[in-house]
């Protein structure tokens, strides 16, 4: 792939600047030593190190054992200016990976499934390139090597851990390696992008029995499967129609025997939404109708529920920023892509409760190299000459804003 690419940079003429382009056999090969060493969440000892080394190499200020395994870098410009962040998240999944490669993962039961190998090389590209151009920018460019993103979250212990301070961070950007868009393509929007993501457990206490003697029992089973009925009526007569939310029960288990009514049942799913407004309606909602469902059938109920990510809102200046430069680096017909909102949750929304700023997606599906798998799929895997491509954006996104 790498031989590829190289080839048709020769003869095509491209908006990545040649001294990225160069960098790219080097990306990839960042990349691939990562997804060889997936580490979960709080674990990504190696993958740290590795950065911490490169860093080191490099000469950049940075500082390790940041909410446990997480590094901060900072790169200063010629002169005084703002300071923006960049974040990376560094974490894999406990997924048995399938995809038979030269850099298959090393460790079973741990796969890079999501492309956070690709996210820690082109921010680890990135701080390279500035390091090495400090005269291009004014202020000062802190890179977050994030860990814990998949859970259970490492945004909030590093800003916990002032990661947005000494000195005060003005703007933060970030990005996401997205096979649900084609290689060549720019998910960037204002506003929501991601959604917010909670979580439920309910119990529910009936009186069991002798299946061919119901009158007698208090049926777990049947007030279980009228609350996951029930559930969905708050997606589709409480919330507002322009307001886009899931309900989803994901489990429901009960029973031992096909002739015995289930004392207990259980449950649990995910809620999601967009608009922050919901965040007391929906969970409201759903204790109220799984007590009165309960109450009518003389059953009780434990409910745990649970907030995981808050939605993940762009500040609509800085989406505009990171859109015009997006636009002049990407050259397909598809090019930066405005409706890209997606139900899955991210942490960074922490980061932009804070400051302004932009997450958006970089598209790596290609179809022509069986590179389309989704993400925390076991052959999850993506097309790697995005990577130059993000670090294109990243370092315009930086001399634009810097200025």
């Amino acid at each position: 792939m790498v031989s590829t690419f190289r080839e048709s940079q020769a003869t095509q003429p491209s908006p990545v600047r040649s001294q990225i382009q160069a960098l790219q056999p080097t990306l990839v090969e960042w990349r691939r030593w990562l997804h060889q060493r997936p580490e979960l969440g709080f674990q990504e000892h190696l993958t740290s190190e590795f950065v911490a080394r490169k860093l080191q190499e490099w000469g950049i200020e940075h500082q390790t054992g940041v909410a446990q395994t997480g590094i901060v870098a900072t790169i200063k410009g010629a002169k005084p200016g703002p300071i923006l962040a960049i974040r990376a998240d560094m974490d894999a999944l406990p997924i048995l990976e399938e995809n038979q490669v030269p850099y298959r993962s090393l460790h079973d039961g741990k796969m890079h499934a999501c492309g956070h190998d690709g996210h820690t090389a082109i921010a680890l590209g990135t701080a390279y390139y500035l390091a090495h151009h400090r005269d291009d920018f004014a202020g000062t460019v802190k890179l977050l090597f994030q860990p814990a993103e998949e859970g259970p979250g490492g945004a909030k212990p590093m800003i916990e851990a002032g990661v947005l301070e000494n000195p005060t961070v003005d703007a933060i950007v970030g990005l996401h390696l997205w096979n649900n868009l084609p290689i060549g393509t720019v998910g960037v929007r204002s506003g929501p992008l991601m959604a917010a993501t909670e979580c439920f457990r309910c119990q529910i206490h009936g009186k069991g029995g002798h299946g061919a003697m119901p009158h007698q029992t208090i049926d777990s089973i049947l007030v279980a499967s009228q609350v996951v009925q029930a559930l969905q009526t708050i997606v589709a007569r409480n919330v507002n129609p322009v307001d886009a939310a899931v309900v989803t029960v994901g489990t429901l288990h009960a029973g031992t025997a096909l002739n015995v009514i289930a004392d207990s049942a259980s449950m649990s799913g995910t809620v999601r939404y967009f608009n922050p407004e919901l965040g007391e309606h929906i969970p409201q909602r759903i204790q109220d109708i799984i007590a009165g469902v309960c109450q009518g059938h003389g059953a009780t109920y434990d409910l745990d529920y649970w907030r995981l990510y808050p939605p993940v809102i762009n500040d609509p200046a800085i989406a505009d920023l990171v859109r015009s430069v997006a636009t002049n680096v990407i050259e397909t017909p598809a090019g930066v892509v405005p409706e890209c909102q997606t139900m899955g949750g991210e942490d960074m929304s922490f980061f932009l409760q804070e400051v302004p700023g932009c997450y958006f997606f970089l598209g790596t599906a290609n179809l022509s190299q069986n590179l389309a798998y989704p993400h925390h799929h076991p052959r999850f895997d993506f097309d790697e000459s995005a990577l130059q491509t993000g670090v294109e954006i990243f370092v315009r996104f930086v001399e634009k804003y810097c200025a």
